[in-house]
């Protein structure tokens, strides 16, 4: 894995892979609904999602990681360190400012925006891959894969200054991507059937991918009652998904007239 693109140079791959997932995702978001006054929403909330991300993983691993000790390690984001449902909540609470101040269709946005989301995404776990982060159990698998030494999981398993990688592991994170593609593509067969379908389908989709690779990982992450924090912020993500399933099907539904 190659979590510097290019040595000698500081370009991290990390970084790179976030940038052209967040770049795809605008121009599918442009090219599929023909808007081109969006740029000021999706750029605060690419800001948002990132700040977001950085705020959530911040305070998981504020020891883990040493902020404690180094607060300027908080701004290096290009070394890692973005955990997606802080940037999603961040990126939720400006685009529902954004509808109420711009009087837009909240179920038609939300549709619009949540077709390129799992893109993006799909291409940012990538960059966790390169850069040897969010990995997955130890495992004799065909699948499994070592990552180099000095990568995140090499630290963590204890490796020896001698040792050239680490265990071996699932690579969830490439798991996950793919996961993310597909559900890309359903999204966008899905899009336009009935307005706010697409919203919903992927909060509830992706809540389920989420909680259930959650089992597969193995990096240091909270947990309560048995459940680490990605899963019970999954079941949060899937009732509010229900929630705007139902929310859309009652907009949809129109009243019956009785004309006895």
């Amino acid at each position: 894995m190659h979590s510097q693109l290019i040595p000698g140079l500081p370009i991290q791959t990390f970084g790179l892979c976030v940038a052209t997932g967040m770049t795809l995702a605008w121009l599918v978001v442009e090219r599929i609904s023909g808007r081109k006054d969006l740029g000021n929403l999706i750029f605060a909330l690419l800001i948002a999602g990132i700040v977001g991300s950085r705020v959530a993983h911040v305070a998981e691993y504020w020891h883990a990681d040493g902020f404690d000790r180094d607060f300027a390690s908080v701004f290096a984001i290009w070394n890692g360190g973005l955990v997606f449902y802080g940037g999603l909540a961040a990126a939720a609470v400006v685009f529902a400012v954004w509808c109420l101040a711009k009087k837009e269709d909240v179920l038609k946005l939300a549709d619009l925006l949540c077709v390129g989301v799992p893109l993006g995404h799909a291409f940012g776990r990538l960059g966790c891959f390169f850069h040897g982060c969010c990995w997955g159990k130890v495992s004799d698998s065909c699948l499994a894969l070592t990552f180099p030494a000095g990568s995140p999981v090499w630290y963590a398993h204890r490796a020896s200054a001698q040792a050239a990688c680490s265990l071996p592991v699932l690579p969830t994170q490439l798991f996950e991507s793919a996961a993310l593609l597909l559900l890309f593509f359903a999204l966008l067969a899905l899009y336009r059937r009935a307005k706010g379908f697409t919203a919903a389908a992927y909060m509830l989709s992706y809540a389920l991918i989420r909680f259930f690779m959650e089992f597969l990982r193995d990096d240091e992450r909270p947990s309560l009652w048995g459940l680490s924090s990605a899963q019970l912020v999954s079941i949060a993500l899937a009732a509010a998904g229900a929630a705007f399933l139902a929310w859309s099907l009652k907009r949809h539904v129109k009243p019956s007239c009785d004309n006895r």
